[in-house]
């Protein structure tokens, strides 16, 4: 798909990281730019810069877990400029290490599910029937994990658990797309290929009352910064992908029509393969061992 000044590109989890990073570069390269976040004051700070820099914005506090949030955003999507061509439905959130999966609380899973899951579906049923109606050229980017879409996390299940549900629908979204011969690809992105410095680690920010808690949590770091921290001191040094260079690898798979957003790495490479390996042997899945299966860390 061709990216060209004047189309419309909707994000969600717009108001900070990969969010913002995607929303500044659309709006760099002359879309406007729909942005729908949870976070009020922070989506008020992206919209009034993206506004400063000359981008025609639309901004709109979102929990994409409400299917009657997401089709209103896309109502106002459609009021105010008339068409859709590129959806990106990037909102997440991060369950934390909470012990054995058997022990999650069933609202981390809930909640997971509404926003990393559901809210991805709700975009898509929302936005695309009318991206179809109107017959142009577009484009969903659903984003993934390498934490879920190649090799499972472990510590994170349920984040792990979500994210690999990302990938099977955009994989079936892709398969119906071209059943369809319809004019509009799906990708699936997996950010990376290292970490990223986002507000994914503090994710309990925003826990809605509803999926709220009912015992202290147990993970043990309660943000990004405080688990580098813990990485220096333990000796390990720890690499970062700038959220900016994952916008530009959406802007140029997008463009490409490639499915896989999947930067090349060595360590996710292997991953692949021996996931691969294991599944064609029918053999245990050893490549998970080298995960730190302690609950508490």
């Amino acid at each position: 798909m061709e990216l060209t000044a004047g189309q419309v590109a909707v994000v969600t989890g717009a108001a900070s990281g990969i969010g913002l990073a995607m929303a500044r570069r659309f709006a760099a390269e002359g879309l406007r730019v729909v942005l729908a976040d949870v976070e009020e004051e922070p989506l008020r700070a992206a919209a009034d810069e993206l506004t400063a820099d000359g981008a025609r914005v639309l901004a709109r506090t979102v929990d994409v877990g409400v299917r009657e949030e997401v089709a209103a955003l896309a109502d106002a999507a459609y009021d105010t400029f008339g068409a859709v061509h590129l959806l990106c439905n990037n909102a997440g959130v991060g369950s934390g290490a909470e012990g054995r999966m058997w022990e999650h609380e069933p609202n981390d899973w809930a909640w997971a599910f509404a926003v990393n899951v559901w809210g991805v579906f709700h975009g898509i049923q929302c936005f695309l029937p009318r991206m179809l109606a109107g017959g142009e050229p577009g484009h969903v980017v659903n984003t993934s994990s390498a934490d879920g879409g190649i090799a499972p996390l472990p510590t994170a299940s349920v984040y792990a658990v979500t994210k690999a549900a990302v990938v099977t629908m955009t994989e079936s979204l892709y398969a119906h797309l071209k059943a369809e011969h319809a004019p509009i690809g799906a990708s699936v992105l997996f950010p990376g290929p290292h970490m990223l410095r986002t507000g994914l680690w503090e994710s309990h920010r925003n826990r809605p009352a509803r999926y709220a808690k009912t015992r202290p949590r147990r993970t043990p770091y309660r943000s990004l910064a405080q688990w580098e921290t813990a990485m220096q001191e333990a000796g390990q040094q720890i690499a970062f992908t700038p959220v900016e260079d994952v916008a530009a690898q959406v802007v140029d798979g997008v463009r490409a029509g490639c499915f896989w957003l999947l930067p090349p790495a060595a360590h996710t490479d292997a991953q692949i393969r021996a996931r691969s390996a294991s599944m064609l042997g029918r053999t245990a899945p050893d490549y998970l061992e080298h995960f730190i299966l302690d609950p508490d860390d």
